[in-house]
């Protein structure tokens, strides 16, 4: 038996491993995306700053971890082997959750997540007690809520109420919740003036009020980093403590001008850019933040399993289902050791994954102040929202007195920003600046009154409040982004109801099976991480496939364009014969295969024509040759247009089991696909290398392939009207020979576009 929750313990860490790698990957775009995002260093650099931040971050996070132990339930009323099942179902499901959500591409929150896991699970576990468990089994629970006068007598009846910690529960998810609304509305609120103080033009106000700025900015960073962060400390004395606690205003008002005199020295003396020193600290101060406050979420529920196996390790005499973990209830300092390991974890997370590299996030999509593709489709209720936030606007600004409004109108007049070679900045160090301070400070608020709230929540909400108030959301834009914002708040509710359900239901059956379900979801959780680690590589080779853009130059723009072409024609030419062959063995799980190759193609040249104008921005200035390169584009989507209006009607006509193709119309199809080889690769081979293009040739099979169509085509209704097939047969026989037919002709018109762009960008 001893061995068995021992397994259990060391189950929880290795689960807890993969959580803090998971949980930095995902999270570490929270306090990357506004230094990268402005290059406000060296990658490097930011990257170094960021890990001084998460080790410290974990270092004085010790007071967190008390959130899993007893912040959402009452451990005294569970037994031993009940608590040690909850702590597992919570660290199973939340793997699982945290990989479905990554799968279907929906946005969650580990904080969220972790704390609706441990609600659901003791929500599950205590209904089990009070439907199925004895009599007898309740009674001590009954004596302890006696004896500290939260049950009347020992006769009373239990709820689950009794074993849930209502009144801390309550306010950590009341917490996460107005976070979301408190974040938007200061995020909105500090940006707003801080863009009426410094304008767009803001490098040459900077020079007046950049120390001033940076020393409120630095002065309440250093509030919460060491008055309120450093309250959670395990190696804080008392005194300390108390002393910090006493000048609170005293530390202010010295921070504050101590700051102001230095940063405005520095930047007298050296030049340095004050708000590139600003988006810096704040970076570091942003990580600490996420470190102190999201660590629990991933080490917080083994620690706490840990401290039960211990308690129950002192005497294994007593029965896993005897002893109830009121140890837990106490005050329980965290080793620092485990604390500095966890932190080293994340650490070198954040420098040897990929995914915390990336920082093109939604967060990005929809604060950015330029234009460009927009991923979420407008709604009914973005449009009224866009609607009476226009009416409102024109309500204060009729108010208002003229030469206000014009003052502040000025103020907000955009500055074409210069594209340094890596792409035009998705906004400017202002509003970075606003961003991570203004996240850092709510997180580590939030840390400080140990409520667990949720760091891509507040991030996330900061972006789109300042976002909002720095006119990024315009009229062309407005829509889109509400929209977005709206499905992304919606997909955090998700994960919270999500959480509490399947968190219920796997305590449930781990209550149930007992060892059998343990080793079960143990082997289950395991491929699940295998699972997560392959589909995470796929993506990352996708996007590497999909984000060219940045690669492209004037330079090699003819060499990549011929490489993008004869790759498309490539799987196209190869799809078709194999939906040919799977039509002809009524194959459908091939057709899907294909269907999925083709779609994949197909998003990928959405996002090149998506992108166009950052692509033409590097072409030589000719708006014939500009042209040009979008009919290439334009032709190359309806090629794909016609393969993806192939593959579907063939796979809906073997879904619907309707009668396969006759021998002759493979054939047909076959003699179609070997004529249609071969003009693809005259037109390759013609695009790859242009000094030995075969345009006569090309156009002479186009001819020959069209005349063939044509044949076939009179060959099926002649079928059709001698009753040899069936309407069905007739009607998906005839999609196919028409779609084929525009393909040929597209190919052509692409291979021509591409002809003349080559001699445009030649000249």
């Amino acid at each position: 038996m001893e061995t068995l929750y021992l397994f259990i313990v060391v189950v929880l860490f290795l689960l807890a491993i993969s959580d803090l790698i998971v949980g930095v990957s995902n999270d570490a775009v929270n306090f990357l995306n506004s230094a990268i995002g402005v290059r406000v260093a060296s990658f490097r650099t930011i990257m170094i700053i960021a890990a001084i931040g998460v080790l410290v971050g974990a270092v004085l996070s010790s007071g967190m971890m008390e959130v899993a132990r007893k912040g959402i339930f009452n451990p005294s009323m569970f037994y031993f082997d009940e608590i040690m099942l909850i702590f597992l179902a919570v660290m199973i499901t939340d793997v699982i959750l945290l990989d479905g959500f990554n799968t279907m591409g929906m946005p969650t929150s580990t904080t969220v997540s972790i704390v609706f896991e441990l609600l659901g699970a003791a929500v599950g576990m205590a209904t089990i007690k009070l439907m199925w468990g004895s009599p007898e089994s309740l009674l001590p629970i009954k004596q302890y809520l006696v004896d500290n006068n939260l049950l009347k007598d020992i006769s009373s009846d239990l709820n689950v109420a009794n074993f849930i910690n209502t009144s801390k529960a309550l306010a950590i998810i009341v917490g996460i919740f107005l976070s979301v609304f408190v974040a938007f509305s200061v995020g909105a609120i500090i940006q707003y003036i801080a863009r009426i103080v410094f304008s767009f033009n803001y490098k040459i106000r900077v020079k007046y009020f950049g120390a001033i700025w940076g020393g409120i900015a630095f002065s309440i960073i250093t509030y919460f980093i060491f008055i309120k962060g450093a309250k959670s400390a395990s190696f804080m004395t008392d005194d300390i403590k108390v002393w910090f606690t006493a000048n609170t205003w005293t530390v202010m008002l010295v921070s504050f001008i101590g700051w102001t005199i230095l940063l405005q020295l520095i930047y007298s003396l050296f030049k340095v850019n004050i708000l590139r020193l600003v988006v810096l600290v704040g970076t570091f101060s942003l990580a600490m933040a996420f470190a102190g406050n999201d660590l629990v979420n991933f080490i917080g529920v083994p620690l706490a399993g840990w401290a039960s196996w211990k308690e129950w390790a002192m005497d294994p005499s007593i029965a896993p289902d005897g002893l109830l973990m009121t140890a837990l209830s106490g005050k329980v300092q965290t080793p620092i050791y485990l604390l500095l390991l966890a932190g080293l974890i994340m650490v070198i997370t954040l420098f040897v994954s990929k995914k915390a590299k990336s920082v093109v996030k939604t967060s990005i999509d929809l604060s950015r102040q330029t234009a460009g593709e927009e991923r979420f489709p407008p709604t009914a209720f973005s449009r009224a929202i866009v609607r009476v936030a226009l009416n409102i606007s024109r309500v204060v600004n009729f108010i208002l007195p003229n030469s206000v409004v014009k003052y502040i109108d000025k103020q907000f007049e955009p500055v074409e920003q210069e594209d340094d070679g890596e792409g035009v900045l998705a906004f400017d160090l202002i509003r970075a600046s606003v961003n991570l301070v203004v996240a850092s400070v709510l997180i580590a608020f939030g840390t400080s009154m140990k409520l667990p709230l949720s760091t891509t929540y507040v991030t996330f909400m900061v972006a789109m409040g300042t976002s909002l108030a720095d006119n990024a959301w315009g009229r062309e834009s407005a829509v889109y982004r509400v929209s977005g914002v709206v499905a992304v708040i919606g997909g955090w509710f998700l994960t919270a109801i999500t959480a509490f359900i399947s968190a219920f239901i796997v305590v449930s059956l781990l209550q149930v099976g007992g060892i059998f379900s343990i080793i079960a979801f143990t082997l289950i959780t395991a491929y699940v991480i295998y699972r997560t680690y392959a589909l995470h590589k796929k993506n990352e080779d996708q996007k590497a496939a999909v984000n060219v853009i940045d690669q492209i130059s004037d330079d090699n723009i003819i060499e990549r364009s011929a490489t993008t072409i004869a790759d498309n024609l490539g799987i196209v030419d190869s799809q078709l014969k194999k939906i040919i062959k799977a039509l002809d063995k009524e194959d459908l799980k091939s057709l899907k295969k294909s269907k999925k190759e083709i779609d994949s193609v197909a998003s990928r040249t959405k996002y090149l024509k998506d992108n166009v104008g950052s692509i033409i921005e590097k072409l030589k200035d000719d708006n014939e040759n500009d042209f040009n390169f979008v009919q290439v584009l334009d032709y190359l989507r309806e090629i794909l247009h016609n393969a993806t209006y192939i593959v579907r009607p063939s796979i809906e006509h073997i879904a619907n089991n309707h009668k396969p193709l006759l021998e002759v119309q493979t054939k047909e199809f076959m003699s179609v696909w070997t004529e249609f080889n071969k003009l693809t690769n005259l037109v390759v081979a013609s695009i790859e290398d242009p000094s030995k293009a075969k345009e006569d040739k090309i156009l002479g099979k186009q001819s020959d392939l069209l005349d063939l169509i044509k044949t076939i085509n009179k060959s099926q209704l002649k079928r059709l009207k001698n009753a040899e097939v069936g309407t069905k047969n007739s009607m998906l026989y005839l999609k196919i020979l028409d779609e084929w037919r525009n393909m040929i002709l597209h190919i052509v018109n692409l291979y021509k576009s591409y002809r003349d762009f080559v001699d445009y960008q030649a000249k």
